[in-house]
């Protein structure tokens, strides 16, 4: 095949996904940059293969909540100019527009850095770092020995500030209403960036893998003790205010920059990443399906305050068929929600932290079915979940082990002392879900299907 032309930067010259779809989009085999695999003929007839377009395809009907009302379409209904294929940052940028509501088909070929500069020239943590910050500095400063527990303040602290906003300015990267963002082929990735669906909707981000949304200044956060912890900032996928919303085939790791390996400072784990995928602010009918979490610690939050109460009515999000592999926590962790989580795969791997999969918080009503553990001796079937004021939970066919489990009588009759027994009323019964497989089936499933590249 011809390689494809260099293509210059700047709006006007993002390539337009027409006639060049063709090329981008077929032979699965070869996988040139953007190629999808071709569904085969059907049997018994010498019909020529379907390309798929997954830009084009649209939320199936009973797929979880982001299926309710009008469905999920994303911008399938773009028209040719607004469909864009994107190789660098500086392109990507262009095709979001500021966020903007317009129709849109965004495909990413390639591996797109978010720590770059409007040139491509990669941008590294001394790069973003002004005002006299540094490190070594900051230790000094806000010591809890010498500094107490106040918020950290002065010239250090604001010089962490500035050096921030730069990197935010880079990294954070802002998804409007009616947008697709699609992997063109199997290797397609954003690599530090933080996608961020703010008071938008319909929008669907698929067959892309999100990576290491690295923060180069995390701040420290003391506690009336005298110790605390680390703050970063950078989700991989944030969803805020969002509505209808499908996240499908993503995979979201740390990859490149495990926090495990980063040092400790005050006495804690220096973190470098935030979540994978937050959904928060009133954010309402998410489906995420097919998608891989791995190597990371804090895998999802769904509500973000135990005083949020506009998050009342909303936060109704299904997670199915996904793969959760060394993920040390929230997995996801729940406040006021309803939450549908069935025929998922948890992978707790025999070293390495590990705190819980499951947690049920303020007002949360979450009915998990057919979902398969796999772990190591030391972790018991009343570690997979833990609860914080929370009251409810339903859950069926739960396979731990290979051994059918009821996580809440064994939850209950573990923690009887020390906490409320969760009851298995929720109040709902999810309605708009497809076919729910045994555990052990969808386990398999998942374990072949799921992530980016696999759509």
């Amino acid at each position: 095949m011809t390689p494809t032309p260099p293509i210059p930067a700047g709006r006007k010259r993002l390539v337009r996904h027409a006639a060049a779809a063709a090329v981008l989009l077929a032979g699965c085999l070869s996988l040139q940059p953007g190629a999808q695999a071709a569904t085969p003929p059907a049997a018994g007839g010498g019909a020529a293969a379907v390309t798929r377009d997954l830009g084009r395809e649209t939320l199936a009907a009973d797929d979880g909540w982001a299926a309710d009302g009008a469905g999920t379409t994303g911008g399938s209904a773009a028209d040719e100019a607004h469909d864009f294929t994107v190789r660098t940052r500086a392109q990507l940028v262009a095709a979001l527009d500021g966020g903007s509501s317009v129709p849109k088909i965004i495909r990413i070929v390639g591996t797109i850095d978010a720590n770059t500069d409007d040139s491509g020239r990669h941008l590294d943590c001394a790069d973003y770092a002004t005002d006299g910050y540094d490190l070594t500095a900051y230790l000094a400063a806000y010591a809890p020995a010498t500094w107490g527990g106040a918020k950290p303040t002065g010239p250090q602290e604001e010089a962490r500030q500035a050096s921030a906003a730069r990197q935010a300015a880079r990294v954070e990267l802002q998804v409007g209403s009616n947008t697709t963002i699609v992997g063109a082929g199997r290797d397609a990735v954003l690599r530090g960036g933080s996608l961020q669906v703010r008071d938008a909707e319909n929008v669907i981000v698929r067959n892309l893998e999100l990576r290491d949304a690295y923060d180069c200044f995390p701040v420290w956060q003391p506690n009336t003790g005298g110790l605390g912890d680390w703050k970063t900032a950078y989700d991989t996928l944030w969803l805020r205010g969002a509505s209808h919303v499908w996240i499908d085939h993503v995979t979201a790791s740390d990859k490149g920059h495990p926090d495990e390996k980063e040092p400790t400072y005050f006495g804690r784990n220096y973190l470098r990443h935030d979540g994978l995928l937050d959904i928060t602010n009133a954010s309402d009918l998410v489906t995420v399906s097919w998608s891989r979490f791995a190597d990371h610690d804090k895998a999802i939050l769904i509500g973000n305050g135990d005083n949020v109460t506009t998050d009342r009515g909303k936060l109704r999000v299904t997670l199915h068929h996904n793969e959760f592999d060394a993920v040390v926590q929230r997995a996801p962790r729940v406040r006021f929600g309803q939450v549908h989580l069935y025929n998922n795969r948890y992978v707790v791997p025999e070293r390495g932290d590990y705190r819980y999969s499951i947690g049920v918080s303020t007002e949360s009503r979450i009915v998990a079915e057919n979902n398969s553990f796999t772990t190591p001796g030391h972790v018991e079937v009343a570690d997979l979940l833990k609860s914080w004021n929370g009251s409810a939970l339903r859950q069926s066919g739960t396979d731990f082990n290979g051994y059918p489990v009821d996580l809440v009588s064994i939850y209950n009759a573990y923690n009887s002392g020390s906490e409320t027994d969760l009851t298995t009323d929720v109040g709902w019964t999810p309605a708009l879900h497809g076919p729910i497989d045994s555990a052990s089936r969808a386990a398999t499933d998942v374990a072949r299907g799921a992530g980016a590249g696999r759509a």
